[in-house]
This record gives structure tokens, sequence and C-alpha cells, in this order.
């Protein structure tokens, strides 16, 4: 999953914990789609109020230990509307991506949401007037090419076009909670995913046809909420106060090379060659997209002088 933004202050140096730590939310949310395979519950709003719930859970288990009770509860009133509208898209992303996943090939998936800072990017020039530099000009336009071959490669026999909409809904509905989180930079991430995994538990139990699962199942969908989504964000949060956004951006693309691999490795999915091919395009403007930020931002922190 990709970032929205990080916790506390900006980070001034680069740590090799923090490197590590953003390195493991990766490999963590990599796994989802792989995870969601093995389970055998045919119904996917039980598999979201589950795999939301445990993550709900976990989340508000890790603002305790970190922040202690009074800190977490502050955390919750201090959300106000944005981070309240953080909370509402968090939920239909984790909604949409279980939906998806179970429609859809995870590459499919995945390779959308690589899309989103290019996304993010166009958002915030329409609604907040930020610039675009003719590198993302070109990288948005080579995203939408992209996406276009994989599109066309996912519209034969079998396939599923609502899939491939609620795809492309989360990588447009995380664009959009990026421009928020760029608007308001106080939101603090983890009570908004916390509060947006409990709102979409509470959801899905009113969508399920049932909520009783084996006791392998139950496990499963513990890894799938606890350990993926949870653990990700958690991970992601400590770690990214550590080294530079850029960097954590960069790191975070990650999670789209590594769930396509754990799709074939463990359940023999290989994508089709149009797919890899918009894929491979998406992620190349991507990398240069975060390449170039990287450098601009390298770039003007060398310019400033200390006082």
């Amino acid at each position: 999953m990709a970032s929205v933004t990080r916790e506390g202050a900006p980070a001034r140096t680069t740590s090799l914990a923090g490197i590590l730590l953003v390195v493991g939310s990766a490999v963590a949310w990599s796994y989802g789609g792989a995870i969601q395979r093995f389970i055998g519950v045919d119904d996917g709003w039980t598999l979201v109020f589950w795999r939301c719930l445990f993550a709900g859970l976990f989340l508000l288990c890790f603002m305790l230990l970190r922040d202690g009770p009074a800190g977490t509860r502050r955390l919750f009133q201090e959300m106000g509307r944005p981070g309240l509208a953080i909370a509402l898209g968090f939920a239909c992303i984790s909604t949409c991506f279980v939906m998806a996943v179970s429609m859809t090939p995870v590459a499919n998936v995945v390779l959308f949401m690589a899309a989103i800072p290019l996304f993010a990017a166009l958002f915030a020039r329409i609604f907040i007037g930020e610039p675009i530099t003719a590198i993302t000009w070109g990288a948005i336009g080579a995203v939408l090419a992209g996406i276009t071959i994989m599109v066309s490669g996912s519209l034969g026999p079998g396939s599923s076009r609502l899939g491939l909409l609620l795809a492309g809904s989360i990588a447009l509905i995380f664009a959009g909670m990026t421009v928020i989180t760029r608007s308001h930079p106080g939101i603090r991430m983890t009570p908004a995913a916390c509060a947006g995994s409990l709102i979409a538990a509470l959801v899905a139990a009113t969508q399920a046809g049932y909520l009783t699962v084996s006791p392998r199942d139950l496990m499963l969908l513990f890894a799938f909420g606890a350990l993926n989504l949870g653990l990700g964000m958690a991970l992601y949060v400590t770690g990214a106060r550590m080294i530079p956004s850029a960097l954590a951006a960069l790191l975070g693309t990650l999670e789209m090379i590594l769930a396509p691999l754990w799709m074939v490795l463990l359940h023999s999915e290989i994508p089709s060659m149009r797919t890899i091919g918009g894929g491979v395009l998406v992620l190349a403007a991507l990398f240069t997209y975060l390449l170039h930020q990287a450098f601009k931002a390298s770039k003007a922190a060398k310019t400033v002088v200390p006082s």
C-alpha cells in the first residue's frame, strides 16, 4: 500500500533503522494478495470484516503501547474533519482492495496502486494549485499509457471489469487522500488508519452473509489484517520519521515489485504479457518521478545555509 504521509516531525538525517523499517513495511504490505488467495472464504464482505477488524485492533494496541492511553485518546480527539476524511478514504480502499483481488489478478491491483504518487501530483495541481514540472507531466502520460496497455490485456474472456474499476478506485481515492494530507500536514496516519479499519469492519458486518469462519481461515485472516495491513502501517509510520520522504517513497515501491512475485511463486498466477509490459511502463514512470523528487529535495537541502 502506497504511503499517504509520515507521522511526526520532518526527518533531518537518513537512518539505517528507518530504511529497514520502511523496507519491512513494503514487504509486509506486499504479501496481502497472496494471503487472500489461501483463505477459503467466498464472501468478500466477510473477508473485509475480519481483515479490517484485526488491522484496527492491531493499530489500536500499537498506539496504546507507543503513546499510552492518554496519548492515544488525544490522537483520536485531534483528528478533526481532515483526519475523518482520511479515515473514510482508508475504509474505502481497504474494502476495494479485498474486492478487487477477489475479481482480478493481484498484479493489476498493485500496478494501479503504483500510479498513486502521479495521480496525487495531478490532483494537487487541480485542487490546490501545486505546479507540475515537465518531467512529472511526462511521467503522468507514461502511466496513463501503461494503464491502458494493462487494461487492454485484462479484458478478455473471464475478466472482471468491476475488479479493474475497483483497482483504479484505490489509486484515485489514495491520491485524493494524499492531497488532503498536503493541505493539512498535521494529520496523523495511525489513528486515521485505525478508525478507517474499524469503520470498514462495521460496514462489512452489516453486509456479510456470514461471519463464522474455520480456525484455519481465522488464523489466515489474522495474518491478512494484523500482520499485513496493520504491521505494515506500524512499520512505515515508525521508519518514515527517520528518513527523507522521497527516499521513503522510493523504498515503498518494493511492494509493487514483490506482490506479483509472491503470486507467481505461491499461486502460479502469472500476469499476461500486456500486464507485464504496461506494468513496466508504469513502474519506470514512477521511478523517474520519484528520483526527480529525491534530486529536488537533495538540491533544496544543500542550498540551506545553517544559521
